[in-house]
């Protein structure tokens, strides 16, 4: 704001001086350009000021064209000119006499210290943003993700790993609750994070990730909170982009990201679809004992073949009264068509793993997948320092149609349908009001109502006909109503800030079991005392720490106690009686900036209570895989158990050098010690382990105008209380050539190079050992096309805008 006031200034003054100057004086023309430095790009919107010595009110100038010209005419005499860009150091010159017209020459701007210093490159400019009480990344143009989905670009934030399953931890800890705009979501889908992989990664403006969660945000997720944010722009006029992409396997799609805005109205609209096909597989191999002895061996070898083709419609518009309030309407319509085709081949051996029968088994998947939203959000600011008020009502309907066919060489085949509904309402107040300019009073209520009901029918194909399999069939409604009130103080003395917070949550779970006739009720009220804390020693350095209170509720799956079929001799299976884990955590953070390193790194602990842990386990069912010959295995059973307790400590860290501009080299480390105590049905479960992962990107130029990103992840060892994991690597690239003056590019991704992210794991009892391999999908290759609509005048608009307007303020105090 201040440096438009400056302009409008230059302005007036230019104006009232003409008016008043001595008649005779002529004015002369001076010229120029100013361009980057490093890159020798023409720079638009640069400023030159040229103040008189004698006249120090007295300012004339202008800005640069596209081109980064400039050509405009002042009154002879001395100068001091100022030559300036955002984020780039001034040039100044004192003492120019300029009695007539001039050509000044190129000027050379070099991009600041700080503002190299404040961008993490993830990818070609993604930015990371630190807070009191969270980490912003601004996504950007990471090419490494350009033509995927939502999951492939949280496999490229630190803290963050994706494994071969597509499960997201965040430091290693899989429960992460995953936000979209803040709140829970369709977009997550009933299925959780499969949905993330239908949605476009050019639909996401940045990722925030919470280890440390203020009382503003719902306590579920015991590792933190990682929340994705949608575009949306802001900017005057129609803007937006064109992306259309194919590769191997079999994949094509593409997405637009269109946006038109008013005075009065902003209205913004993002559509895509994919069609995809993934190739994977795997290997699920047992070996039975009993009492000490081998009694068998079972080996299963899995290939899936998966296709995907998926459409995602939002549409939102905003509506000013006037600048201080505003109502938004906005929703999204996501319909997903898949089929799935598995083979598995069973062999199955004697205690001395001489083959005995080979068995075959073929399962096609067909599920249709369709979630609606519908948000209306109320803003009003009643003046412009953050005291502000916000009302948001949201409702969502996802519902999931699975059917399925198991074809057996050996015993009957078997067929089953599933239907999945689930409604939720969120309603949210927050309310914010700053006491003075380095304090603030935040309260809030949200209340989320959800239900869902759950339709599992199994039919056993004999050559008699189809029967109902009644062991398996059941219907499950599952309710979970959570109440929630929050309050929270925030402060800024000199260096020094902290935000104290307390939240309650009142929740109410019913599971009704409706084909046995189980009904189970479940309330209970917690509180969740929060608190940020944060020093800093200049604006290149300061520390953090935070502690927060968070809770795991179990999942309606996990809940559900009739079987969930998988294979022949594996099943899934809940547990009814489950109940919520609950965790405290502290976390100590530090950062520090130079002039090419940027050093963020945390050292964190966290203890967990009636910690959630996945076991199998023999049911001392005897499940017949064969009649010729007549073959029987135990049946093996994976549930979900409350142990006493689970600690972990830990520390990362994030290593940034940026020598050049074009040139970023990045490294995220993230190692901690796990360990699980607990025993079930006097077995003891307890386990410790010590794993990491790391990942590193490089982002760097080649000739010809072409921008090169590599990234390699590697995620080290890890175990449960019955099962041991081995490590896992992973290689990815990508290229890039921007087009047409910059309004388009082209890129080319190579996800897995080297094939090898693979999941390998171990589980022991006393009755068996299982090895199981897992690969969800093999090397994917994609070209990306991105056209920009008015993209580049919008930057620069954007960027002089913020030049002008960003006044003042402490962007680290950020409550």
């Amino acid at each position: 704001m201040k440096k438009t006031i400056a302009l409008c200034l230059i302005l007036l003054l230019g104006l009232d001086a003409y008016a008043q100057r001595p008649q005779g004086f002529e004015k002369i023309t001076v010229s120029g350009k100013v361009i980057d430095k490093e890159t020798s790009q023409p720079l638009e919107y640069a400023t030159i000021t040229f103040k008189n010595q004698r006249l120090p009110d007295f300012l004339q100038g202008g800005i640069t064209d596209a081109n980064g010209q400039f050509s405009f005419e002042i009154l002879p005499g001395n100068y001091t000119i100022v030559t300036e860009f955002i984020s780039f150091e001034p040039i100044v010159q004192e003492g120019v006499a300029l009695r007539q017209s001039s050509d000044l020459g190129t000027f050379e701007l070099m991009i600041a210290v700080d503002s190299l210093n404040e961008v993490e490159l993830v990818g070609e400019r993604t930015e990371v943003e630190i807070r009191l009480d969270k980490r912003v990344y601004n996504v950007g143009k990471d090419i490494t993700v350009r033509g995927g989905s939502v999951s492939d670009v949280m496999d490229n934030i630190p803290s963050v790993s994706v494994d071969v399953e597509g499960n997201i931890s965040l430091r290693g800890n899989d429960n992460v609750r995953i936000l979209i705009n803040g709140k829970p979501s369709g977009l997550v889908g009933l299925s959780g994070p499969e949905a993330l992989r239908q949605l476009p990664a050019e639909s996401i403006e940045k990722v925030e990730v919470i280890t440390s969660p203020s009382a503003r945000y719902e306590a579920s997720g015991t590792a933190g909170i990682l929340n994705i944010i949608l575009k949306k722009q802001e900017l005057i006029g129609f803007n937006g982009s064109i992306v259309l992409n194919g590769g191997a396997p079999t994949t094509y799609g593409g997405s637009t990201s269109l946006n038109w805005r008013t005075e009065k109205l902003n209205v913004f609209a993002t559509t895509s679809f994919n069609d995809s096909k993934s190739l994977g597989g795997g290997l699920f191999n047992s070996q039975y004992f009993n009492d000490g002895s081998i009694r068998s061996y079972t080996n299963e070898e899995r290939d899936y073949n998966r296709n995907r083709n998926n459409v995602f419609l939002n549409l939102g518009a905003e509506y000013f009264f006037d600048e201080n309030t505003s109502l938004t309407i906005s929703g999204f319509v996501r319909e997903s068509n898949n089929t799935s085709n598995n083979q598995t081949i069973i062999e199955n051996r004697n205690s001395e793993n001489v083959l005995i029968s080979t068995v075959g088994r073929i399962q096609s998947e067909e599920e249709l997948d369709n979630s609606r939203q519908f948000t209306a959000n109320y803003t009003k600011k009643f003046n412009d320092k953050g005291h502000q008020l916000v009302i948001e009502f949201q409702k969502e309907t996802s519902e999931e149609d699975q059917s399925d066919l198991a074809e057996n060489t050996a015993i009957d085949n078997q067929s089953s349908t599933t239907n999945e509904i689930q409604d939720r309402i969120l309603m949210q107040l927050d309310y914010v009001l700053p006491i003075d300019e380095n304090t603030q009073f935040e309260l809030g209520y949200r209340g989320n109502y959800s239900e869902q009901a759950t339709d599992y029918r199994v039919f056993d194909i004999t050559s008699g006909g189809t029967i109902p399999n009644t062991n398996l069939t059941n219907y499950l409604r599952f309710v979970q109503n959570v109440d929630a009130a929050y309050t929270q103080f925030g402060k800024k003395v000199d260096k020094f800030s902290y935000l104290a917070g307390l939240r309650m949550e009142r929740t109410k779970i019913i599971i009704d079991q409706q084909t046995s006739d189980d009904y189970k009720e479940k309330k209970y009220t917690d509180w969740f005392p929060t608190l940020n804390l944060s020093y800093e020693f200049s604006d290149s350095e300061n520390i953090t720490l935070g502690y927060s209170r968070r809770i795991r509720r179990p999942r309606s799956w996990s809940l559900n106690p009739f079987q969930s079929l998988t294979s022949l001799t594996f099943f899934r299976q809940g547990n009814p009686d489950l109940d919520p884990s609950y965790s405290n955590s502290f976390d100590f953070g530090y950062l520090k900036r130079w002039e090419k390193f940027t050093f963020n790194g945390s050292v964190y602990y966290q203890k967990a209570t009636q910690e959630i842990t996945r076991i199998t386990e023999t049911t001392g069912t005897i499940v017949r895989v064969s009649e010729d010959p007549i073959i029987d295995v135990p049946a093996l059973r994976s549930t979900s158990i409350n142990l006493a307790e689970n600690n972990r400590a830990g520390t990362e860290f994030t290593l940034t050098y940026s020598p050049k501009r074009d040139i970023r080299l990045s490294a995220n480390f993230n190692v901690f010690d796990s360990e699980t105590i607990g025993t079930y049905n006097d077995n003891v479960l307890d386990a410790r382990i010590v794993s990491w992962f790391s990942r590193v990107n490089a982002s760097f130029p080649l000739p010809f105008g072409i921008n090169t990103q590599i990234r390699a992840f590697y995620r080290g060892p890890r175990a449960t209380a019955q099962t041991k994991s081995q490590g896992v690597f992973t290689l990815s690239g990508a290229v890039n050539k921007n087009l047409f003056n910059k309004k388009a590019t082209l890129s080319f991704r190579a996800s897995d190079i080297l094939n090898s992210s693979i999941g390998k794991s171990t589980t022991e009892t006393d009755t068996f050992i299982n090895y199981t391999e897992f690969q969800w999908r093999r090397p994917t290759y994609v070209f990306t096309f991105t056209y920009q609509i008015n993209e580049r005048k919008a930057e620069r608009q954007r960027r002089r805008n913020n030049d002008y307007s960003e006044g003042g303020g402490d962007a680290d105090f950020d409550f």
